[in-house]
């Protein structure tokens, strides 16, 4: 069984979920955007068999403080973060990480500056290497120069105000309407316990502008509204976030790729994404693909991983038919499955 315990480090309180024998190789879990470390169980105790466990909420999540978040620092703040927390729980070998959606640039950051201290890397739907929008093609290139498109300005606002009231509810924008339509696949559907404990972790986002979304600034480029310098979605944005360094870091270690073929908030025609928006005629004005074409989110990953191979990294890419942006969640046994192969095998 995992335990619960507030790490305190220079940098900030970070509440952790622990889990296995200190003596044992870690293995780091790194959560995703509006979600906590509980999304981690019950895997967490599974991997606690072989491996020291350590899931901790990032800051603005779950019980960890939350300092602002300094957007023009890409995710480096997270991964800074992340480092303190190793420190101060005296980590001093290697450690593989698993990265979930954001947590996987979150991971990709940490590598590329720290990549000694990674034993193996896990990307689970991770987010593009170039962020969340307002890219036109595989090597990141903006659609605009302000990269207008992408940032905290863009995000639901309904859903943001759901959030900050703390909504339980099974409305169109609810917490737990995105949770069950764009976290999963449906029909997929965790028990009714769970899923209210998901709900409840996402409910402990810190919504504002120093947090999720972030702030924004206008443009006068399509859609009129670009990326502002505090926020996750701020964070996430390719004005800021670029992790294509990736593919030159030494030493290298392996990488294990894993998404689900039917994931709406990663994908090549993400439904958020305001190029694809606009191509499907839902957001009004859209300039054609010239200006700004739908972002390659999968394929920019690829890029960069294919970069990587090319240097003499190593990666494998899964991907788990019937399945959504978790599959960790919806697909466990293959999931597990695969994990394990990757870390027995390193």
């Amino acid at each position: 069984m995992s335990t619960a315990q507030t790490v305190r480090t220079p940098r900030l309180a970070i509440h952790t979920l622990l889990a296995g024998p200190e003596t044992a190789p870690p293995i780091v879990l790194v959560h995703g955007n509006v979600s906590t470390s509980i999304f981690w169980r019950p895997m967490i105790d599974v991997l606690a068999e072989r491996h020291r466990v350590i899931a901790p909420d990032l800051r603005g999540y779950g019980a960890t403080e939350g300092p602002p978040i300094d957007a023009t620092r890409g995710l480096r703040d997270l991964s800074d973060d992340l480092d303190a927390l190793l420190a101060a729980l005296d980590v001093r070998e290697p450690a593989y990480l698993l990265g979930w959606s954001a947590g996987g640039g979150v991971c990709m950051q940490f590598t590329i500056d720290h990549p000694t201290r990674v034993a193996g890397l896990v990307l689970e739907s991770p987010v593009s290497p170039y962020g969340f929008g307002a890219t036109r093609d595989v090597a990141g290139t903006p659609c605009n120069p302000d990269f207008a498109g992408s940032g905290g300005g863009l995000t639901n606002p309904e859903f943001v105000r759901l959030l900050a009231a703390g909504d339980r509810g099974d409305g169109p924008f609810a917490p737990r309407t995105v949770l069950n339509s764009l976290y999963f696949r449906p029909p997929f559907r965790v028990d009714a316990a769970r899923e209210d404990a998901f709900v409840a972790a996402m409910l402990t986002t810190r919504v504002g502008a120093e947090h999720y979304p972030g702030d924004h600034t206008p443009s006068s480029h399509w859609p009129g509204v670009a990326p502002g310098a505090r926020g996750m979605n701020n964070a996430l944005s390719a004005k800021h976030l670029n992790l294509s360094a990736f593919a030159a870091i030494d030493p290298r270690p392996p990488v294990l790729w894993i998404r689900g073929a039917d994931d709406v908030i990663v994908s090549d025609a993400c439904p958020f994404d305001l190029g694809q928006l606009g191509k499907l005629g839902v957001f009004p004005g859209w300039p054609g693909d010239d200006v700004h074409p739908p972002q390659p989110m999968i394929s920019q990953t690829r890029a960069v991983l294919d970069a990587y191979r090319a240097r003499g990294g190593r990666y494998d890419e899964l991907v788990l038919g019937e399945c959504g942006h978790s599959p960790h969640i919806e697909r466990a046994p293959a999931f597990l499955a695969a994990l394990h192969n990757f870390l027995a095998g390193n």
